[in-house]
């Protein structure tokens, strides 16, 4: 049976270890009238400015982590809860972003082809799709055919999803941990 074509961008799943998966997340600023929308499931990364955008881009790091939503208040003084962040957003009050920051995170993520057994223990790479203003899903996926040693993401493993863990064939879904994390690097912005 083949898997289905339905990216999602990136589902916490656990965590390195048999250590506790606490779900945490850590509040971070989105700037005011920031340009790019940011989708629940988006990888993020932090600005020279002290704020967060969305890695959009395939090689964009160290990716900070992934977004699960923002809060804000619009031009109409109403607090406002969103599943994602609309491009060009402005406040009069600071706009917060909540982001699963863990570097030893592991996240479900779609592929955008396939990928057999060999590829557990390689790295690919973010392929990057914008997500839906009516659900704030992302749409972000791996690259199946781009995997070396500068890549985003590591593979950990194949899904447990019986719509999508047939390996080999395309839109598998596979167990990712951040390769190039922020707080994994030497490097600050």
């Amino acid at each position: 049976m083949a898997n289905k074509d339905a990216p999602f961008g990136f589902k916490l799943v656990g965590r390195l270890g048999s250590s506790v998966q606490n779900n945490g997340t850590t509040e971070y600023e989105i700037a005011s009238g920031a340009t790019g929308s940011i989708f629940s499931g988006d990888p993020v990364r932090m600005t020279a400015a002290g704020s967060i955008l969305v890695c959009d881009a395939a090689g964009e790091q160290p990716i900070l982590g992934i977004f699960r939503g923002c809060k804000f208040v619009d031009t109409d003084g109403q607090v406002v809860f969103k599943a994602h962040y609309p491009s060009g957003q402005t406040s009069t009050s600071t706009i917060t972003a909540l982001v699963e920051d863990d570097p030893n995170n592991l996240y479900e993520v779609q592929c955008t082809g396939s990928l057999a057994l060999a590829a557990v223990g390689a790295n690919v790479d973010l392929a990057y799709t914008a997500g839906s203003t009516v659900t704030g899903q992302s749409k972000a996926e791996v690259d199946s055919g781009a995997t070396s040693a500068a890549e985003n993401f590591r593979i950990v493993g194949f899904s447990k999803d019986p719509d999508n863990d047939e390996r080999g064939s395309a839109n598998v879904n596979v167990v990712v941990k951040i390769n190039e994390h922020f707080y994994s690097t030497t490097t600050g912005v």
